[in-house]
């Protein structure tokens, strides 16, 4: 498996009411320490999000899923966390937490094309 990379991604969920664990998939986030990538990307519907009964404050929603994309990017911004290693960046964000945004577990593949398989993956489970 020459050139082939093992990454992690896992999928970010908006929990409008933790209490009744329905969630929609907003985001994604995928790591490979060998190639040493990482990246975010979120999509926020609005439009889903109305369906769910919630009172959900849509800015401080908007800055908690920004907060990923900053920490992966390393950026000042993302805080303390930005500055950790890539991995444990990726260790921080997915862990378990229960609150309006969590994470999938962390699942498993081989990519020989990182960026084309967050686009799939993205696609895929996301939009």
């Amino acid at each position: 498996m020459q050139g082939m990379h093992l990454y992690e991604y896992a999928v970010i969920r908006v929990v409008p009411r933790v209490e009744r664990e329905e969630f929609i998939n907003v985001g994604l986030i995928l790591f490979c320490k060998k190639a040493k990538y990482i990246k975010a990307q979120y999509e926020l519907n609005e439009k889903k999000l109305s369906l769910f009964p919630s009172e959900l404050d849509m800015e401080c929603l908007q800055n908690s899923l920004d907060a990923f994309t900053k920490i992966c990017s390393g950026k000042e911004a993302g805080g303390t966390i930005g500055s950790f290693e890539i991995h444990e960046r990726f260790r921080w964000l997915t862990a378990v937490r229960s609150s309006s945004i969590q994470t999938s577990r962390p699942r498993t593949g081989f990519s020989s094309d990182l960026d084309a398989t967050f686009e799939r993956l993205y696609h895929e489970l996301v939009l």
